[in-house]
């Protein structure tokens, strides 16, 4: 089981967590934020309300950085860049946030606090 991290805002809350765990009620609108399809996962299974692939890393980023957590800070400043470029995304999630209260964003990787969901989360919040 993973960390479960959630935030709060004027609009509702955000959540993050592994799409491998089970979905659950709370969790809202469900929104996947990774460039490829999680291994192994069927998209019953899933319960993925939207699969937003543009939103994640671009493929040159996602394969340097490798879940390498020695990697994140320099992965982290360069997707922060990243997003910068990504703000219809961005106001396409906080939407999605405020019409359905809760919104969680669902990642693959097998690290809770190294992961593009987790920056995602924190651009939403505005730090």
């Amino acid at each position: 089981m993973t960390k479960f991290s959630s935030f709060c805002s004027e609009a509702g809350v955000i959540h993050v967590k592994r799409v491998y765990e089970t979905p659950k009620k709370e969790d809202g609108y469900r929104v996947l934020v990774d460039r490829l399809w999680p291994r192994g996962m069927k998209k019953e299974a899933a319960k993925i309300d939207l699969w937003m692939k543009d939103v994640a890393p671009s493929d040159a980023l996602r394969k340097s950085f490798h879940h390498d957590a020695m990697k994140w800070p320099i992965f982290e400043k360069k997707y922060q860049a990243e997003l910068k470029d990504k703000k219809d995304l961005l106001a396409e999630l906080k939407r999605l946030e405020k019409e359905h209260g809760t919104l969680t964003l669902l990642f693959g990787a097998r690290d809770p606090e190294h992961n593009q969901a987790v920056l995602i989360a924190e651009a939403l919040q505005g730090g």
